[in-house]
C-alpha cells in the first residue's frame, strides 16, 4: 500500500467555505475509485487548527495502479487547475488499520518525522506498527504508518470520531469526507 497527501496554503482571508463546498460536491466522486481504499478530504482553518489554512487530501491506494490513474485523470486535472502544482508526498505503508467505522471520521491528525541515518528500520517499523494497532483499539478509526526511503521520512496519520485530546507536534484537521474503496 501507498500512502499520498498533497496539501495547498491558502491565504488567511480565503473563504473556506469555498472549500467545504468542493468537498461536499466532489468528495463521493472518489466513492469506489479503484485501487483506492480510502481518501480523507481534509481541512485546516487557521487559528482553529494550527497557524494556516490548509486544504490536505491524505490518500491510501491499495496499489500503485490506482494512484497512478488518479494523478493521470481528469480529477488531479481538476484540482491542478483550482489551486497549483503541488508537491505530491508519497510514502510506502508499514502498517494501516482502519475499523468499520472509518466512514464516521470527524478529524485527523498528521505527524512527519526524520529517519535518523543508519538507524535500525526494522525496530522503527516494529514500534509504528505497534502504535498503528494501539491507536485503532484505543479509539482512532484509521491510523497509517508509513515512510520514505528517498528523502528518510515517516508519516504517523490517524482519523478520529472526536478531536483527540492531545495533538503535540502533530497537525490537526477537520474531515469533509472519507471515500472508501468498494472492497476494504
Amino acid at each position: 500500500m501507498i500512502a499520498m497527501q498533497y496539501s495547498f496554503t491558502l491565504p488567511a482571508d480565503y473563504d473556506m467555505s469555498v472549500i467545504d463546498r468542493r468537498i461536499a460536491d466532489k468528495g463521493p466522486l472518489l466513492d469506489g475509485f479503484p485501487g483506492l481504499k480510502f481518501k480523507a478530504y481534509l481541512v485546516a482553518r487557521q487559528g482553529e487548527h494550527g497557524p494556516e489554512n490548509l486544504y490536505a487530501p491524505f490518500y491510501v491506494w491499495n496499489e500503485d495502479e490506482g494512484l497512478v490513474e488518479f494523478l493521470c485523470g481528469p480529477g488531479f486535472a481538476g484540482v491542478t487547475r483550482s489551486f497549483g502544482w503541488p508537491q505530491v508526498r508519497t510514502w510506502i505503508c508499514w502498517r494501516v488499520e482502519a475499523s468499520k467505522d472509518i466512514g464516521g471520521a470527524a478529524y485527523a491528525t498528521r505527524e512527519l518525522f526524520t529517519t535518523p541515518a543508519h538507524a535500525s528500520l526494522a525496530d522503527i517499523r516494529g514500534r509504528e506498527s505497534d502504535d498503528t494497532t494501539r491507536d485503532v483499539e484505543s479509539g482512532a478509526v484509521a491510523s497509517v504508518a508509513a515512510f520514505d526511503p528517498t528523502l528518510w521520512t515517516r508519516v504517523r496519520f490517524r482519523l478520529w470520531r472526536e478531536p483527540p485530546a492531545q495533538c503535540g507536534e502533530a497537525q490537526l484537521y477537520r474531515v469533509g469526507h472519507v471515500s472508501l474503496s468498494q472492497a476494504r
